[in-house]
């Protein structure tokens, strides 16, 4: 595709696209003078998050599952395509496990066709239930192969690994990005994520289930964070491959999380606490001293800046009785 001027027009093909992230994506990246390819099969993806973008004449929507190979003619893939909660990605663990794997694969051959530099959104949960905190990229995780949470994580592992040996035996230009916890506007109301139940639930004034103690931790990375992040790695060179944690490394455990919320909502929901389920990680924290390094990264917006854009997102939902 050309521009007014005559000049080659970058299109980038964003898997994933109409989903949480991927969304994000294609909206920071059509600020720019590039086309933009949003690929989606709408398991967990919504058409009301690209609803707006679809009369840009430089927004393109097809409906495509990553596991059937598809041909385009693309310069830049961001491979995002994945269910990344675990309500959605234990419904059908096959299928998560043949998004990540097959997925890969697919991408990675159009990436070899096309000659498109390619990068994988991979996931911290590669670093399982980490003997090692904060998390570095150098860590190979302690994961449980054959566990509930298995078809996500060990699906991640796996396309990191194929991403690595097409960079080894065909010279592709690839980049990984590890993403830790990330939230904001447009994530689903009942995907089973921790903010978003945590402020969907205060705001319904209905109790608040936390796991286990509520001392497990996660670090919250607002999403306009993240896709920088993103942005920024594609960015790099052909030397900068990751894989490369993408995180805000401030540390919140569970109790502090819901109270902050039941604040910041007024809520009188009580908290009440429940089992942990199996393999659900201790502790995450992201050491993000490459990412600094290497991309000029660090996340700027608080969890309380965040929190106040993403409860009033979904406050406008309730409004409109949508949650």
């Amino acid at each position: 595709m050309k521009n007014n001027l005559g000049s080659h027009v970058k299109k980038i093909l964003v898997t994933g696209g109409a989903g949480f992230l991927g969304s994000h994506l294609c909206e920071k990246l059509l600020e720019n003078d590039v086309e933009v390819l949003c690929l989606d099969n709408f398991f967990t993806g919504k058409k009301s998050n690209i609803a707006h973008m679809l009369g840009r004449p430089y927004f393109e929507l097809i409906r495509h599952d990553v596991t059937s190979a598809i041909s385009l003619e693309v310069d830049e893939i961001y491979n995002l395509a994945c269910p990344a909660s675990p309500v959605h990605y234990q419904y059908d663990p096959v299928q998560t496990t043949k998004t990540s794997v097959i997925g890969a694969i697919n991408m990675l051959g159009l990436a070899k066709r096309t000659g498109a530099k390619i990068l994988q959104a991979s996931t911290s949960e590669v670093y399982g239930d980490p003997e090692v905190h904060p998390q570095v990229e150098s860590y190979f995780g302690s994961v449980n192969p054959v566990g509930e949470r298995a078809c996500y994580d060990e699906g991640k592992r796996c396309a990191e690994t194929l991403f690595f040996d097409y960079r080894r035996q065909h010279d592709l230009p690839i980049k990984v990005a590890r993403i830790f916890n990330t939230y904001g506007p447009k994530m689903q109301p009942g995907d089973g994520r921790v903010v978003s139940n945590f402020i969907v639930r205060a705001l319904q004034g209905a109790p608040i289930e936390i796991y286990g103690s509520g001392n497990q931790t996660r670090s919250f990375c607002y999403v306009d964070d993240l896709i920088g992040g993103l942005i920024k790695l594609m960015a790099t060179d052909d030397r900068c491959t990751g894989p490369i944690n993408l995180g805000n490394p401030v540390e919140f455990t569970m109790v502090n999380l819901a109270n902050l919320i039941l604040r910041m909502t007024g809520s009188s929901s009580e908290l009440v606490f429940k089992p942990l389920p199996q393999d659900d990680p201790l502790r995450r924290k992201p050491c993000i001293e490459l990412a600094k390094s290497q991309l000029n990264w660090t996340p700027k917006i608080s969890l309380e800046q965040g929190l106040d854009r993403t409860i009033s997102y979904f406050s406008a939902l309730l409004t409109a009785g949508h949650l």
